[in-house]
């Protein structure tokens, strides 16, 4: 894993070269709609990848729930296939970020 140290303005945008592949199961809603498992993939401060989500909304916010963290909003920025790409509401601290990579990789 390969990861960076954010420097500058604390306002600035996450650096995407944080950006790491794991294999984390969490639930993601949209709206009203059911609680679903689903894999998350690919995690940045400032986003993530969800494998599949054949059924997103890309108009609708979309709330994630990861393991040992807050319940997090996030926005649909791009769908591919049934992948789809979410930037969160605000960016993740470094520390969560990290803590976050580190459980995915002992679990």
């Amino acid at each position: 894993m390969k990861h960076y140290t954010l420097l500058g303005d604390s306002d600035a945008k996450p650096d995407r070269r944080q950006r790491v592949g794991l294999a984390l199961r969490c639930e993601v809603r949209q709206g009203n709609r059911p609680w679903k498992t689903a894999l998350l993939d690919d995690l940045s401060p400032g986003g993530f990848r969800i494998a599949s989500m054949p059924d997103a909304r890309a108009e609708v916010p979309l709330r994630i729930r990861i393991p040992g963290i807050q319940l997090l909003s996030a926005r649909i920025c791009w769908t591919r296939d049934a992948a789809i790409g979410c930037e969160f509401a605000e960016p993740l601290h470094l520390v969560v970020f990290e803590h976050i990579v580190r459980s995915a990789q002992s679990g």
